[in-house]
């Protein structure tokens, strides 16, 4: 049984390390609330402030409902607990997560869901199609990596960081989404964006209707105009603090 009964880490770790856990928690916390999450089998994980080497997962068998600040788990990047802390790790869900940290030094956060709409699209060959508004910004920095089973061989790492490249969306065929980020809010914020686009193009593809297709040179400028739109701010830091009045709203427990 794993106790929920969990003493505060504030003032234990350093302040920096404290607003990584809170923004932690409230992605997992913000998962569960828009429906993304499936049960305790996928991930998000942030790297620790000042250091290459040590990150932030969910304790294993957690609801992401109700992930706290203090219930993260610090590991090392085999996965390996690093702190004194009553809760498991799933290692094998870290093998996503640690190959695309250590490749990718400006992904300080990166999520994985097993959406309905984004497994569904994963599994049409064609991929993400050029069907919305938000699916422009989407395939401005989409990759794809091929499904070979469960993320559990170190072999595949390599495959997966070369397929990945320097995009910030990556499909994982046959088996769902991941986003990563220079902060947690703009990993969530892509992540919203990842499955707003997958679930327009399911119920557009079931309509039966003829499709109307983006022309690829507006896609080519997609880059330019979110930074246009968000005023160079960037969505995350633009949505981050209204989620997290919402939160507060719902239950603030997160932040504990």
């Amino acid at each position: 049984m794993i106790p929920l009964d969990i003493p505060s880490r504030q003032g234990q770790v350093s302040d920096d390390e404290w607003h990584v856990r809170v923004d932690l928690a409230a992605a997992y916390r913000l998962v569960a609330a828009f429906g993304w999450d499936d049960l305790v089998f996928t991930h998000i994980t942030a790297r620790v402030p000042g250091t290459d080497d040590q990150f932030l997962i969910n304790p294993y068998g957690l609801l992401f409902e109700e992930i706290t600040a203090s219930s993260l788990v610090k590991i090392d990047v085999h996965g390996n607990k690093l702190d004194d802390c009553p809760f498991p790790v799933n290692p094998a869900g870290f093998t996503i997560h640690s190959a695309i940290h250590a490749a990718r030094h400006d992904a300080q956060c990166v999520l994985h869901t097993h959406t309905l709409n984004g497994v569904a699209v994963s599994a049409q060959k064609h991929g993400v199609l050029p069907l919305s508004q938000q699916a422009i910004f989407v395939l401005s920095s989409l990759a794809y990596h091929d499904y070979e089973g469960v993320a559990l061989r170190e072999d595949e790492k390599a495959r997966l960081v070369a397929d990945l490249g320097q995009a910030n969306f990556l499909m994982l065929r046959n088996h769902g989404l991941l986003t990563l980020g220079p902060t947690v809010a703009d990993a969530f914020v892509a992540m919203y964006l990842f499955e707003a686009v997958c679930a327009i193009q399911v119920r557009a593809l079931a309509s039966g209707c003829e499709r109307m297709a983006i022309d690829p040179a507006i896609i080519a400028t997609a880059q330019a105009q979110a930074r246009q739109v968000t005023r160079g701010q960037g969505a995350g830091a633009l949505t981050w603090p209204g989620l997290l009045r919402r939160l507060d709203r719902l239950n603030p427990g997160y932040r504990q």
